[in-house]
């Protein structure tokens, strides 16, 4: 755990931050006593759960669930590049660097849990982690040590799954109501379409918070989405401010909301600063899906937040982050992590604050009887679907990496085969849990990394100029300097094309070398190729669900290899 407490002989951004390096100095790391367990037969629920209660408010952070209801396997990415001031700056740092970073010993469980090395076998060792009726036990152990705890969810809730899929939602909402949180807010709830989003916040017994969710023909705020709300705890006024994902109409289809617009809004979030603290607020709380980069950009340009909660890039941070005298917190994403802050303000400000990032390892995590009873019921109408055994794998299937995983790769391979394509395109979107060697793949796991709202998988003609500025375009999105360019994915997935990529150079000029894989010829720009993709964010787009089409290509090979995937080379990282 992270133990910071304030003085009034040094400024507290300098007490923060030697608090923070003579703590990590020390060793007293947010893991507590569970990142030194050898094995896994070692470890209790009582060692993951313990803390030493400080302060007199304390936050829970939940993010990024996308609908994963039931413990699964989620590896963690083994390249996250980082550019201009973020190079090589948590969370652009991975693996063995990543575990050197933090003291975390190999093989140990928080090397299992928040880094990717050896993660076949130490899954084997570990089991599964997440279900949300584990998480809610280590919700109620906290609440039962401080009972008017804040819980907070950072959206990517509603989405990602076939039950989540076949409900609109409803599954989600229904168990997370059995969760009790105080507060969410949004990104891919809105691919739901804004009027049943609209429908389901009306109902929500929670707020619904959003700054940044303004009326798109008069520019205004939204009344179901309010800025932000109060919270009496400890004695203490607490304002939780919400920041929904600023990109919404650029990174998912624009015409299934199109009443409202977006973006970073950090001169209005400073004014609803400035406001919450003109009405009392003696602890500012951001709770953001910016992504990790926005929110440290946004910290420094916006004064008076003492807490930024992050989410949508998926990072799992051990300890929090300082911008100032602002501190963030990553809790990671599908289930797979809690996150508890403990904050100690006194006179109108954040004096100190004690911070754990508790993996949820459903094998030593006890599950809540009553949200089994929950989750179970919402998934009991669909299991024959579900449960349907579609082939077997003999690699490693993932998402994550800045330019491929296993699982697209198989997902691009589909798309080829069964569209009969030159090149196939799969969106770097982050979600979706992982399946080891030798296990089955249903149809729900099939579900977990296409379910969308949008998964049409079109088959188009592209010409290489055309093709080259898609890549143009999608690098930018990622490898732009500003984090204010940034949207939080990683790159298009590409099956049957091979590029070179400069991540140091500008806009249109980071891409080159394309070339189309079965012929080993260059890419020609004039040319024109059949390009199978899905997950167009274009109103109307025909063909068959992506999940049809994986489905498909599974079926008849039976079990699935992917080979290792070297086509992208990357300069600059």
């Amino acid at each position: 755990m992270r133990d910071v407490e304030g003085s009034d002989m040094i400024s507290r951004r300098d007490f923060l931050q030697t608090s923070m390096a003579a703590s990590a100095i020390l060793g007293a790391s947010s893991f507590g006593q569970w990142s030194r367990v050898a094995a896994q037969q070692a470890l209790t629920q009582d060692q993951l759960l313990q803390f030493d209660t400080f302060g007199n408010v304390s936050l829970i952070h939940i993010t990024d669930i996308h609908a994963q209801l039931k413990p699964i396997y989620f590896r963690e990415p083994s390249i996250n590049i980082g550019v201009g001031d973020n190079k090589g700056q948590v969370p652009h740092v991975t693996g063995a660097d990543f575990r050197k970073m933090y003291g975390i010993d190999d093989g140990s469980p928080s090397h299992y849990a928040l880094s990717s090395g050896d993660f076949s076998a130490l899954a084997q060792a570990y089991g599964r982690v997440g279900g949300l009726d584990r998480v809610s036990t280590v919700i109620n152990a906290i609440r039962a040590d401080r009972p008017d705890a804040i819980l907070l969810d950072g959206g990517d809730t509603w989405h990602g799954s076939y039950t989540c899929y076949q409900t609109e939602g409803q599954d989600m909402v229904n168990v997370m109501n059995a969760l009790k949180p105080d507060a969410m807010t949004f990104h891919w709830e809105f691919t739901l379409g804004s009027e049943r989003v609209q429908e389901i916040v009306e109902g929500l017994p929670f707020a619904a918070l959003g700054q940044n969710i303004f009326d798109a023909e008069w520019d205004e705020p939204v009344d179901i989405f309010p800025p932000y709300k109060f919270f009496e705890r400890g004695g203490v006024n607490v304002a939780v401010i919400g920041q929904a994902f600023p990109y919404m109409p650029i990174a998912n289809p624009g015409w299934m909301f199109p009443e409202y617009s977006f973006g970073i809004r950090d001169e209005n979030m400073q004014a609803m600063v400035d406001e919450v603290r003109a009405k009392g607020a003696e602890l500012v709380v951001v709770l953001s899906h910016n992504g990790f980069d926005v929110d440290k950009k946004m910290a420094g340009k916006v004064t008076g937040i003492d807490v930024i909660l992050s989410g949508h890039t998926h990072d799992a941070l051990p300890e929090p982050v300082l911008v100032g005298e602002t501190i963030i917190v990553a809790s990671g994403s599908n289930g797979k992590f809690v996150s508890r802050v403990d904050l100690d303000v006194r006179d109108g400000r954040m004096m100190g604050f004690r911070h754990k990032l508790i993996p949820i390892f459903s094998d030593v995590i006890e599950p809540d009887k009553a949200v089994t009873e929950v989750i179970d019921a919402q998934r009991a109408p669909y299991m024959a679907e579900l449960s349907e055994v579609i082939g077997q794998s003999e690699s490693l299937l993932y998402r994550r990496g800045n330019f491929n995983g296993t699982w697209d790769d198989l997902i691009c391979d589909a798309l080829i085969s069964e569209r009969e394509a030159d090149i196939a395109m799969s969106p770097g979107v982050r979600w979706g849990p992982s399946i080891l060697p030798g296990q089955d793949i249903t149809r729900e796991d099939i579900w977990n990394v296409t379910s969308m709202t949008y998964g049409r998988a079109y088959r188009t003609e592209m010409t290489g100029e055309f093709i080259h500025v898609i890549l143009e375009d999608v690098a930018d999105n990622l490898f732009n300097p500003d984090p204010y360019y940034q949207q939080g994915g990683d790159m298009v997935r590409l099956g049957g094309l091979g590029y070179r990529i400069d991540i140091t150079k500008p806009q249109g000029s980071r891409i080159t070398d394309m070339t189309l894989l079965k012929t080993g010829e260059a890419l020609d720009a004039s040319k024109t190729y059949q390009v199978a993709g899905w997950a167009s964010v274009n109103e109307g787009t025909e063909g068959p669900q992506i999940w049809d089409v994986v489905e498909s290509h599974i079926r008849k090979q039976g079990t699935v290899r992917v080979e290792p995937n070297n086509s992208v080379k990357v300069i600059g990282a």
